[in-house]
């Protein structure tokens, strides 16, 4: 019998939704979208990669991504070059708007999460990451 308040599933979906809602009225006045965090983070952490390498680091299908990029591209977030060694690839790079953005989009995504965990001790929060984490990388091990 399935009960969704017993479901880790369902509780992590469901989490993932107000998370993204919270960072969405928090980002939203930057110009941005909780879909396009993740590879604004991946670009901050190191610019200059390509669709592929985007699309095996955030785990997430490829026509997904194509649309975010467009979207990225479109609104000034990021610019698509040439690869130096392969004609088929594009590197993506932040644009300077792209880049400007990181301190007050960290500082939003980091009240989205001590809102969220404000009525968890400093100790539970840790264990909470520790699991999540435990969860994700067991996942992953059985996609492969």
């Amino acid at each position: 019998m399935f009960d969704r308040v017993q479901s880790a599933g369902y509780l992590a979906n469901h989490m993932a939704r107000l998370f993204a809602a919270g960072l969405k009225d928090r980002i939203g006045p930057l110009g941005i979208v909780p879909g396009q965090f993740p590879v604004l983070i991946e670009l901050w952490e190191s610019d200059g990669k390509t669709q592929r390498e985007l699309v095996e680091k955030l785990e997430i299908e490829q026509p997904t991504l194509a649309n975010t990029l467009a979207r990225m591209e479109r609104d000034g977030l990021i610019r698509r070059a040439k690869h130096p060694s392969d004609a088929r690839s594009k590197l993506i790079y932040l644009t300077e708007r792209g880049t400007s953005l990181k301190d007050d989009a960290f500082r939003a995504a980091v009240e989205q999460n001590e809102e969220a965990l404000s009525r968890l001790s400093p100790a539970e929060q840790d264990q909470f990451r520790h699991l999540m984490r435990t969860v994700i990388d067991t996942m992953r091990e059985q996609r492969r």
